[in-house]
């Protein structure tokens, strides 16, 4: 860039420093300024010289002007030249002062000083005792009591197109409810409430979208508020379509992956729910299909504002960038932060294995896992890029745990309450890795009107695979129901493969031995009265499971089917080898999105002893929440002279719900039939009936559940009213 400094232009700068007359003669050329009578007229110049004005002498002549430039150097890296010195006045020396003070003559004192004010001298005030009340004015006084005004509104146009809700539920107008300080505010309301229209409108595509609105006072009537009419008018226009979309990436595997999941075609509304829908949908599905690090830059649309009288009608052009990232296979676990799990055991929770294709849907599953062992007070698991080329092109992508301890120690409770058993609260604490990884300590009080009892258990979650677990249990119960009073201790392993709400899955199982030993009350038949017993039992449970239900706490769909086998030996007077078995299953349909339709039907059998060999706590017993609600608690099945019952060696249970939820609430009305029966064939004769309705209120552990039943052909004794509370479904 060229700079040019001409002496014209210096010669302009120094005239706005000159005085009026001379400014007023540059103003005006060829007019001198007034003089006095005796100044001296210049001589004008015949040939203007170079940078003055024709007819006028130059103010500084060029030969002075140059003259006066300092000489410029050439070297840029030159030092600067020396301020030239200017010479001073020789200093004038001041007067000395006089050797000796002058003394102050006999009643020449200084005057007394004045007392300080008593005001000046207090403390100030604290903050704390300022009052901050604002000083109210006359304008306060007289707007605190002025009357408010009144207003209706309406929107106009919006209907046709599916927005008068929305408009209505962020409308200014409406959130204030018909109320307003003065017609101003009403008419500042409206005017919010036309933008609101427009960004509406332009949301579904309507690009050409106006509104107005209008506020009149309507007539007013002696005695009310002033009340206005507030309207909006709202006009969408054409419709914007997409002319043409594109997706600017480079190649993936397979080709239409980004197209075939990509929901915008041409001649689609341009609607903002749609493209940001679609471009989620994008970020969604690639990260599932090897593509961890797919990312989309900023959408690019171009209006074609055609005429409306065009076949094509109005247009947008639709761009979207895109970042694909490298195609991308598991490759190893690493970890940072917090070391609560080693890598060795961080590899039983994953769902993949090492080159297999990226799928973000494991890397959350395997999140969802760590944080479901309750050790974490944060935790993030993040795929990183390594550099790492597979055979077939694809990269290896580690993923990083970041780990971060939490509270490994907690308290928790529940309480319950049914029929026949009342109140049971259970308390207990748990510390989740007293024994790394994983391994727990929990000790369980329950007080209870009808049991009381004390437990400790040991139990190594995830033990060498994902969900399985070892459970150790040394336990003392006491128990007092009307089938049996009895005092049980015992000591139990077992090994189970659990469905989890993070991962339900289709077959479960569990298998563990168990050494019981328990004192019980049981009626003798032969001395006609109820005596003690001890048993000492040795048992070798298991159980299987077929679910394809959708919940564990709160099915919809699906079914289950289990089985329950227990080889047992009773020892009592003798040695009684038997086995317990129980078969169930459960349906549930969905008939519409608020009523699910649910039965179970449920039968065991014990077999190889005789009812009176076998301890009462081992008998099968029908009645309760669990099982024919209704009945009391074990009140199902034969019964002693006394009127007590006593159990039987099999059992046959059905039940049928109507769950119907509104919001997080449900009623469920149901009917229950059942018994249990002395032989170890059961049969369909002699069923109770129970029938009542609950209450759900629905949580995100599960349901909370209240039951009132009342029994449909009772017994002489049978309660009219049973009630029963507790968490999750009956079934």
């Amino acid at each position: 860039m060229r700079v040019f400094v001409s002496r014209r232009h210096y010669w302009l700068g120094l005239s706005l420093a000159l005085s009026q007359p001379v400014w007023a003669q540059l103003a005006h050329p060829g007019t001198a300024p007034a003089r006095g009578p005796d100044a001296p007229r210049p001589t004008p110049s015949a040939t203007p010289t170079p940078g003055s004005v024709a007819g006028e002498a130059p103010i500084v002549p060029d030969a002075e002007f140059n003259a006066a430039l300092p000489p410029l150097s050439g070297d840029i890296s030159a030092p600067l030249e020396p301020m030239p010195a200017t010479p001073s006045s020789p200093a004038t020396p001041l007067p000395s002062a006089p050797a000796t003070a002058t003394p102050v003559a006999a009643g020449d004192a200084l005057p007394p000083v004045a007392p300080e004010d008593p005001q000046l001298a207090a403390p100030l005030t604290p903050i704390a005792g300022f009052d901050t009340t604002p000083l109210a004015t006359v304008v306060d006084q007289q707007d605190r009591n002025a009357p408010q005004v009144r207003y209706d509104t309406e929107i106009v146009g919006l209907r046709a197109v599916g927005l008068e809700a929305q408009w209505k539920s962020l409308s200014a107008l409406r959130s204030g409810g018909g109320r307003a300080g003065n017609g101003v505010q009403v008419q500042a309301r409206a005017t919010e409430d036309e933008a609101l229209a427009i960004r509406l409108l332009k949301s579904l595509g309507y690009y050409d979208a106006t509104a107005v609105s209008a506020v009149e006072a309507n007539p007013p009537v002696p005695g009310t508020p002033v009340r206005y009419k507030a309207r909006v008018t709202a006009t969408p226009g054409r419709l914007y379509t997409l002319s043409s979309v594109t997706l600017q990436a480079g190649p993936v595997t397979p080709s239409d992956l980004l197209t075939s999941n990509f929901a915008l075609r041409v001649g689609d509304p341009i609607e903002a729910a749609r493209v940001q829908g679609a471009e989620a949908n994008l970020l969604l599905v690639a990260p599932q299909k090897g593509y961890p690090f797919l990312t989309v830059g900023q959408r690019d649309v171009l209006l074609d504002d055609q005429s409306a009288a065009s076949s094509v009608g109005a247009t947008g052009a639709y761009t979207l960038p895109i970042e694909t990232g490298p195609r991308a296979r598991f490759g190893r676990l690493v970890t940072a932060g917090d070391p609560v799990f080693g890598l060795d055991h961080l590899n039983v929770f994953p769902r993949f294995h090492e080159g297999q294709l990226y799928d973000s849907q494991l890397t959350d599953d395997l999140r969802d896992a760590l944080v479901a062992t309750g050790l974490y007070s944060s935790l993030a698991v993040e795929p990183q890029r390594t550099g790492r080329v597979n055979p077939d092109g694809t990269e290896a992508v580690d993923l990083l745990v970041r780990q971060s301890k939490g509270p490994a120690r907690s308290l928790n409770g529940n309480l319950g309450y049914s029929t026949g058993q009342g109140f049971r609260l259970e308390g207990n604490w748990t510390h989740r890795n007293l024994f790394p990884p994983e391994g727990a300590l929990i000790a369980s009080v329950i007080a209870g009107t009808q049991e009381q009892g004390i437990s400790g258990t040991f139990r190594r979650s995830n033990a060498g695979r994902r969900d399985r677990t070892f459970t150790a249990i040394a336990a003392i119960d006491h128990s007092s129901y009307d089938a049996f009073n009895a005092n049980t201790g015992t000591l139990s392993a077992r090994w189970s493969y659990d469905s989890t709400p993070i991962w339900q899955k289709r077959i479960t199982y569990y298998y563990g031995g168990e050494l019981t030993g328990t004192n019980e009350s049981v009626y003798s038949f032969s001395a006609r009265d109820r005596v003690r017993r001890t048993y000492a039992i040795v048992a070798l449970p298991g159980q299987i499971q077929w679910d394809t239900s959708d919940s564990l706490l709160n099915p919809t769909r699906g079914h289950r089917l289990r089985l329950n086998v227990s080889p047992e030996t009773s020892v009592h007077g003798g040695v009684h080898p038997y086995a317990r078995t129980m078969i169930e299953g459960t349906i549930y349909r969905s008939v519409s999105p608020s009523l699910v339709l649910a039965g179970r039907a449920r039968a065991g059998s014990i077999l190889g002893i005789g009812r009176d060999d076998l301890a009462p706590s081992r008998r099968y017993y029908g009645g309760g929440g669990g099982s024919v609600r209704g009945y009391g608690f074990q009140r199902l099945g034969p019964f002693d002279p006394n009127g007590d019952p006593i159990g039987g060696r099999s059992l046959v249970e059905f039940a049928g719900e109507a769950r119907y939820r509104f919001g997080n609430f449900g009623i469920v009305p149901f009917v229950d039939a059942g018994n249990s029966y002395e032989g170890v064939t059961p049969g369909l004769s002699g069923l109770r009936l129970g029938a009542g309705i609950g209450g759900r209120f629905y949580t995100n552990f599960g349901p909370f559940r209240i039951d009132a039943a009342t029994p449909l052909n009772p017994r002489k004794g049978d309660s009219k009213l049973a009630l029963y509370i507790s968490i999750g479904q009956a079934f």
